[in-house]
């Protein structure tokens, strides 16, 4: 049974299990794999199923996101050949938490993107992709700015005209919070966003996190953001410190006695709230699509963010029964368009794609 839903700013175009008659051409029925049918199982095969290696030319480079403290992070950048760069659609992907430009996800996104005629940004979060001298900071779910950095950064350095940008999990939420940030002032060559399994409502998924069924992937954060604090604290020894923080058993502690404290919040609930795209989706004015699958084990989002979603005519939300956090396996392969040979059991990505070549008004990226 297909299980692809439709909300947009007049509520459910489709009951679950259809597709509406005016159905774009972006967007295809989701089934998922027969033997991943729930959100566990699609969320472990998704993190560890394999792509074929990523083999595009690579230009690797700096982008200063803050000149007070100098910090810098790594973009991974894939260009199309020079005469036709600047009209070329550019996608800016941003990773999830403790992932980087080499999550595999990303790779899959530009690998379709790129044989698509594509330009694509890889972009590494601050202190993520061997980057943890780069900056003082911390990395969190507040710096939105550091996409805004980097997309200013390669429009004036290859004068690109067609630019959108992507996000998966804490990488869609600071995508959602960038674009409702710009509101109606996003700049004319900034034409569309995608947030896939965004975790838009920080609190909320937070608390998910911490439930019994959620603990491995919780003890799986906690593991790599201690170890990478502890890796700070070394490089900025008048900054941070390691003393009296006691045992951290959740993300949320972890962003209360950490990120909220080295970060400028008063506590994680303040955190939370400043940095959750939730609170401004309702401004986002370009176009915009959010892949949310309901069996995600750990991303909630609440009635009341669905419904800003829905009356929001410039985003179109699909959620689907099954796709667990960022995997969408489907029973058949897809394409990211159908003039490429690209294809994979990856949904969300080909629908991505697809969408973001449709809103750029080219279905070839050219």
């Amino acid at each position: 049974m297909p299980t692809t839903s439709i909300l947009s700013s007049t509520g459910p175009v489709a009951g679950r299990g259809a597709l509406p008659a005016a159905n774009p051409n972006w967007l295809t029925r989701f089934e998922p794999l027969p033997f991943l049918r729930d959100g566990h199982t699609q969320t472990l095969a998704g993190n560890f199923w394999r792509r074929p290696a990523l083999n595009l030319p690579v230009d690797a480079h700096q982008v200063e996101v803050d000149p007070a403290d100098g910090s810098r992070i790594l973009c991974h950048c894939h260009w199309q050949p020079e005469p036709v760069r600047a009209g070329r659609l550019t996608i800016l992907l941003v990773h999830g938490l403790e992932g980087s430009s080499d999550s595999s996800y990303i790779q899959g996104i530009s690998a379709q993107a790129f044989a698509a005629g594509a330009n694509v940004i890889r972009m590494n979060m601050r202190n993520c992709g061997g980057t943890d001298t780069w900056t003082p900071t911390l990395y969190h779910s507040g710096l939105s700015g550091d996409i805004s950095a980097a997309l200013h950064h390669f429009v004036r350095l290859h004068g690109l005209r067609r630019v959108a940008m992507a996000g998966y999990s804490m990488g869609g939420n600071l995508v959602l919070k960038l674009a409702g940030e710009l509101g109606d002032q996003a700049p004319p060559w900034l034409l569309a966003a995608v947030g896939v399994s965004p975790a838009a409502d920080l609190i909320a998924s937070a608390d998910a996190l911490h439930e019994p069924q959620n603990r491995l992937y919780e003890w799986n954060f906690l593991l790599n953001l201690m170890a990478r604090f502890r890796r700070k604290a070394q490089l900025f020894p008048d900054r941070y410190s390691t003393a009296g923080i006691g045992p951290i058993r959740s993300v949320r502690e972890f962003d209360d006695k950490i990120t909220a404290r080295y970060s400028g919040f008063a506590g994680a609930d303040d955190y939370y709230f400043r940095a959750a795209a939730a609170r401004v989706v309702s401004q986002i004015a370009i176009p915009t699509l959010i892949l949310n699958a309901l069996d995600d084990p750990f991303i909630r989002m609440t009635a009341e963010t669905r419904g800003k979603l829905q009356r929001n005519p410039s985003i179109t939300l699909v959620e689907t029964d099954h796709g667990g956090h960022c995997a969408f396996l489907a029973k058949t392969s897809q394409h990211g368009t159908s003039a490429t040979g690209q294809s994979s059991r990856h949904w969300a990505e080909a629908t991505l794609v697809r969408f973001l070549l449709d809103a750029a008004g080219h279905s070839d990226g050219s």
